[in-house]
């Protein structure tokens, strides 16, 4: 973990729910606990007729494209359209690594690149009295490419898409797919 630098953008920043850090110069740190137990969270974010529900971003935006191949060296690949006006934002990536449960670790690429590279992205679900502690970390290749993400309202759209995840949530069957 390097320590946060003079130069850089906010360090933290509460977005409701959702806590954002800056850590190093090429990574984004994001935070958030759900009142759920930590295999519901992770079946949240592996099976595609779930993450469809939820990670849409601001409102009027879907989801018609979620592939999960939820294997190391398999992919995925999310496709969002806005309702209104038939926009399109797409990306795809590979999972390096799958700790069930606990950790996943996967590239990122847009298939309209607005930041420059791949990221990796590493979630990590900790659990805790029935309560699972969500750590999403972003690694980008550069400073620039972190600093163009930030300026971006990607934080408000995975606040929006967090807070629909927990409204999601307590509707799961709690004794689905535990391991």
């Amino acid at each position: 973990m390097d320590a946060p630098s003079a130069r850089e953008v906010p360090s933290v920043k509460n977005i409701g729910a959702l806590k954002l850090a800056t850590r190093g110069d090429r990574e984004i740190i994001l935070t958030r606990v759900f009142d759920a137990p930590r295999h519901l969270v992770f079946d949240a974010f592996t099976k595609p007729a779930l993450v469809k529900q939820w990670l849409l971003g601001p409102p009027g935006w879907s989801m018609p494209v979620c592939e999960i191949d939820l294997r190391v060296g398999g992919g995925y690949r999310y496709v969002w359209r806005e309702d209104s006006g038939g926009a399109q934002m797409g990306v795809r990536g590979v999972f390096r690594e799958i700790v069930p449960l606990e950790r996943i670790v996967c590239t990122e690429v847009f298939d309209e690149a607005w930041y420059p590279g791949e990221g990796l992205n590493t979630t990590t679900l900790v659990e805790h009295a029935g309560k699972t502690t969500l750590t999403l970390a972003l690694l980008y290749q550069s400073r620039e490419a972190r600093d163009a993400v930030l300026k971006t309202p990607m934080e408000k759209g995975v606040a929006i898409s967090y807070d629909r995840l927990a409204a999601l949530l307590p509707s799961l069957p709690a004794s689905a797919s535990q391991q």
